[in-house]
């Protein structure tokens, strides 16, 4: 099934089993699992209680929660696997003797604080149990002065910030299914978090499933933990296997959890593949003239994008007739494939690298290819076709063969024959999609098409680095939370239509835990940013410039509603963007170490981010305004030269027991810290 899977297994009185004491303490000196002898569970981190006590595992029926247990069993022993080693914890209990919970749970020493979770339910009893759903892992961080925060890796349809403050009223259910017919998937991690303590939880699995990660204001604190509502009949004997889950207690924000979950998912072998240097260059898009550019629009444009430093120039939708047909609109490139190579020819020849958008899993009503391949299509359980909302297309199942092969060849054609260098493949249903019943399909399971499009990705990138090796795979799934499987299909990513400068400073957290601390990922087209011009967000946590001026002028023929101005490059525009461009070119802050455990985002204020790069440590510090002292943590031996990486300016100095600066400041300020004499220890 999606969350779970069933299977008929064996009486486990073959085990050896030692027998339990009245509970259970499981513990590696940073996060304690204390379980009395019905397996309700508190948590402690350091030795503290954060949690009250909550049953750690519920099966829901039709006849109610089954959620108190008797334990039978609890053994340890030493374990080595791919996370390294640790120590093993199997518990075994019953509830009334008809349904049997087996629980193992895993502390590794190179996690400290974190539990992994293998849990099973299984009918012992001489009727089928009809289940409704399961819990686990659901706790209650208990309430501190000062509140909490959350991070939420579901994804929405009003594209609200993956990091908010947890008001009174806050509930989120964070399902990692579809939660609408275009808008669904994420990272399967949900965090809560205090300015003392923060808690975790999340699946491991190498597929994504279809389960909830709910976090919700609670009057003694925040609720959090997983969950599904899949509906299950277990036969007697059968079992129901959950996904493998952890739990971390943590100190600071969400980045620390989301950093181990990259480098645990790693050693399952889900990671992002190797970067290529192009991955860092500064973005130039053509989406500043909308659907009805003209090549020579573009070509106007090239020499002033070359001049400000921009290397990549993106040839975004409008190229083609038809998502879904992708044949080259002969309005604009009357030989068709002739003429857009050429295209593509002729930004090389500028000296930048060419990049076209795409919208693969799209097709549009009235295309050849829906005309010509109705079995491609995903369908629902009713036989409905799931729909994109934003060109009014519909999906296409991702894990239906010819689908696949579809865009492949497409890919081979646009990287191997035309020469592009790169894809932006855009869309917010390139995230997940639904269960597929099409008949045509003989998917064994519905679930097929959700837990295979990551392998959907990762043929299409495969097919781009065979005509390329260096080929750029950009996946911008406009407003999703990053669904992290489809990482092993991309190698940069952008902010991917932010709504403010606060989501393209959150989402470049997000993603340099996900994708490791040097990770190429763009603050997308600056216009998107906060006054439209905030490239300080974007460089201070170490993203890639882009931008989709035009110039000399605006496209006289707008498709959308432009902001006032338009987005020409006005000549205070284009000092501006020379600046930043130039600044980011000489420090490179894309490929230096994204210090994201130093300063948490929620409580610390100003909102602070450092990056290491070389011997320097680069702070960047956001308000709207601010006037008092600020923290330069990190440091190491000797003191720092301080200057504003902006104007210039002396700050002074600091030290490792000296770190406060007093700064007065509007909107941001950036700091450089470099030693003084050498390189600190």
């Amino acid at each position: 099934m999606a969350s779970g899977a069933i299977v008929a297994t064996p009486a486990l009185g073959t085990r050896a089993w030692a027998a339990a004491p009245a509970g259970a303490r499981i513990s590696d000196g940073v996060l304690t699992i204390d379980l009395d002898a019905q397996l309700r569970a508190h948590l402690l981190h350091d030795g503290r209680a954060i949690t009250a006590a909550t049953p750690i595992a519920t099966l829901l029926t039709n006849r109610g929660a089954i959620d108190r247990f008797l334990l039978l069993d609890y053994t340890q022993a030493a374990a080595e696997g791919p996370h390294g080693r640790g120590r093993q914890h199997r518990i075994r209990a019953t509830a009334s003797g008809g349904v049997e919970l087996e629980l193992g749970i895993t502390l590794f020493d190179r996690y400290p604080g974190l539990a992994l979770y293998e849990t099973r339910f299984r009918n012992t009893g001489s009727a089928p149990v009809q289940a409704t759903g399961w819990k686990l892992a659901t706790h209650e961080l208990l309430a501190a002065p000062g509140g909490a925060w959350s991070f939420s890796g579901a994804s929405h349809p009003d594209r609200r910030d993956w990091v908010q403050r947890v008001k009174p009223d806050f509930d989120q259910r964070n399902f990692m299914g579809m939660n609408s017919s275009d808008y669904g998937g994420g990272t399967p991690v949900a965090v809560a978090w205090r300015r003392d303590v923060g808690l975790a939880v999340g699946h491991v699995d190498t597929v994504p499933r279809l389960i909830s990660l709910p976090i919700a204001a609670r009057p003694n604190g925040t609720s959090i933990g997983m969950s599904s509502d899949e509906a299950v009949r277990l036969a007697p004997g059968e079992a129901l296997t959950l996904p493998a889950s952890f739990v971390m207690a943590h100190v600071g924000d969400y980045f620390r959890p989301l950093d181990a979950y990259r480098r645990i998912m790693a050693e399952r072998g889900v990671a992002a593949p190797k970067i290529p240097e192009s991955s860092y260059a500064p973005i130039w898009c053509a989406w500043g003239y909308e659907r009805n550019f003209t090549p020579e629009q573009v070509y106007g444009t090239l020499p002033k994008a070359k001049e400000l430093g921009f290397e990549w120039a993106v040839i975004d939708d409008g190229w083609q007739t038809a998502e879904g047909d992708w044949h080259v609109d002969r309005k604009r490139f009357p030989r068709g494939g002739a003429d857009i190579k050429a295209f593509a020819d002729r930004i090389k020849a500028d000296g930048m690298r060419p990049r076209l958008w795409l919208a693969p899993l799209a097709v549009d009503p009235g295309t050849d290819l829906l005309r010509d391949r109705p079995d491609m299509l995903l369908l629902d359980r009713s036989g409905a076709r799931q729909k994109v909302t934003w060109w009014d297309a519909f999906t296409l199942c991702p894990a239906y063969q010819p689908v696949i092969d579809y865009h492949r060849e497409l890919v081979r054609r646009i990287i191997g024959e035309w020469g592009f260098e790169g894809l932006k493949l855009d869309g917010q249903h390139l995230n997940a999609v639904a269960p597929c019943y099409n008949p045509a399909h003989n998917h064994a399971r519905p679930e097929e098409s959700y837990e295979k499009l990551q392998d959907f990705w990762k043929a299409l990138y495969d097919e781009a680095v065979a005509s390329n090796p260096n080929a750029i795979m950009e996946l911008c799934p406009c407003g999703d939370s990053f669904a992290f499987h489809n990482l092993i299909g991309t190698n940069t990513t952008p902010a991917s239509d932010p709504l403010s400068s606060w989501q393209v400073r959150t989402k470049g957290k997000t993603f340099k835990a996900l994708m490791g601390p040097s990770a190429p990922y763009a603050g997308d087209h600056v216009e998107l940013s906060d006054g439209r011009n905030d490239f300080a967000s974007t460089y201070g946590i170490g993203a890639i410039p882009s931008t989709k001026f035009t110039w000399p002028a605006d496209t006289p023929n707008p498709t959308d509603k432009l902001p006032p101005g338009g987005y020409v490059l006005t000549p205070a525009k284009e000092a501006m963007w020379r600046k930043w461009i130039d600044l980011y070119r000489a420090n490179m802050l894309a490929k230096g170490d994204y210090l994201g455990g130093l300063y948490d985002i929620g409580f610390d204020k100003p909102e602070a981010h450092a990056i290491a790069k070389d011997d320097a440590l680069h702070y960047a510090f956001y308000a709207d305004t601010w006037d008092g002292p600020i923290e330069l943590r990190g440091l190491g031996e000797g003191r720092y030269t301080l200057t504003d990486a902006f104007t210039g300016a002396a700050l002074g100095t600091a030290a490792l027991g000296a770190n406060s600066l007093r700064a007065s400041f509007q909107r941001f300020l950036l700091v450089r810290a470099t030693p003084v004499g050498g390189t600190p220890t």
